[in-house]
């Protein structure tokens, strides 16, 4: 049922926005193709929305229609003796359908335990956590082309992801709706635990799926805040991406930075490490908004920070960084609205 000016600060987890012109929930392909007609006809803009765990709505809200993802449904298809591919429907809770596949032995998605939203973003963000993104396990994504009303399936390649991206996010990407995401999962034992958190718990031991999976619960627990306490998008800006020098001369004046590389020409920068140690800003705080005191990445809205505080405090911090280390630093959250 479509609904009239309904709050968006209630439907993401930074808490904070304006109202949607329209809002409605959508379980099954009726329901998207009722609102494609709508959308249509009075030709609106419109937004799909997931868990709300990576946006940030603007005060003005969003003069449009909000689709709400809330399909539900899974399917497990064996390739062969050691491959399943997974399809989840795009308004499954991911982490539930996580804790699914490491009951049933099935390997890939752990490292992305306890990240919170649903499964629909995943593509569209490229999430990644640990040392896995999803271009390494979305086997093909089905889509809804909302403009035609036609349905397609995206080959992993044809997403064309990248850092924190994918071809979703582009302005062509943006008329695909996501309904279905197909997941090639494994049955051989394959931890990945080289990621420095994860090394140390393990340091000569061999996991089960099992302890990796409750050992990043358990990380997540320490370095985030809880969403449903806290508003918070998680890890608000990306890690910058450089060129090899840049990271090198930082290197010499911060030795005990760590430099990543990414191929032979860049090099990505930890931010959360330069929001710390190089600008002291973990635990910084501007009003209702601040960095988190147990991981510097992470934007907080305390109580009741508009998008507009939110916005401020993010050129506050951009500047802070710019101006110790000349890197521009980027939002990993999308933004939605108008923002003046």
């Amino acid at each position: 049922m479509l609904q009239k000016n309904v709050s968006l600060s209630s439907n993401t987890t930074l808490k904070t926005g304006g109202v949607a012109s329209y809002y409605v929930e959508l379980v099954d392909e009726a329901g998207l193709v009722e609102a494609a007609d709508f959308i249509l006809e009075q030709n609106l803009p419109y937004l799909v929305l997931g868990g709300g765990s990576n946006l940030l709505v603007s005060d003005h809200g969003f003069s449009g229609v909000v689709l709400k993802m809330l399909n539900k449904g899974r399917d497990y298809q064996d390739q062969d003796d050691a491959t399943v591919v997974l399809s989840v429907a795009a308004g499954e809770v991911l982490d539930d359908v996580i804790a699914d596949t490491v009951s049933r032995g099935l390997w890939g998605l752990e490292n992305l335990s306890s990240i919170p939203g649903t499964v629909g973003a995943v593509p569209i963000q490229n999430v990644g956590a640990y040392g896995v993104e999803a271009s390494s396990v979305v086997h093909s994504v089905d889509v809804y082309h909302l403009p035609t009303k036609t349905k397609k399936v995206f080959t992993n390649s044809e997403c064309n992801f990248g850092y924190r991206d994918s071809f979703f996010k582009s302005e062509i990407g943006r008329e695909y709706i996501i309904t279905k995401v197909n997941f090639i999962l494994t049955k051989k034992y394959q931890p990945k635990i080289s990621y420095a958190d994860l090394a140390k718990k393990f340091l000569d031991v061999t996991p089960t799926q099992l302890e990796v999976r409750d050992a990043l619960i358990k990380i997540r627990a320490e370095k985030f805040p809880d969403w449903r306490v806290l508003g918070t998008a998680g890890s608000f800006f990306k890690n910058p991406i450089v060129a090899n020098e840049v990271g090198e001369a930082l290197r010499l004046c911060y030795p005990d930075l760590p430099v990543y590389v990414v191929d032979n020409n860049r090099a990505k920068l930890p931010l959360g490490y330069i929001l710390d140690k190089v600008c002291n800003l973990k635990g910084f705080r501007v009003g209702d908004v601040g960095l988190y005191e147990a991981q510097a990445l992470v934007l907080v809205n305390y109580k009741n920070a508009t998008a507009a505080e939110i916005i401020s405090f993010v050129k506050i911090v951009s500047e802070k960084v710019f101006e110790k280390t000349k890197i521009i630093i980027e939002p990993e959250v999308q933004f939605v609205g108008e923002f003046l």
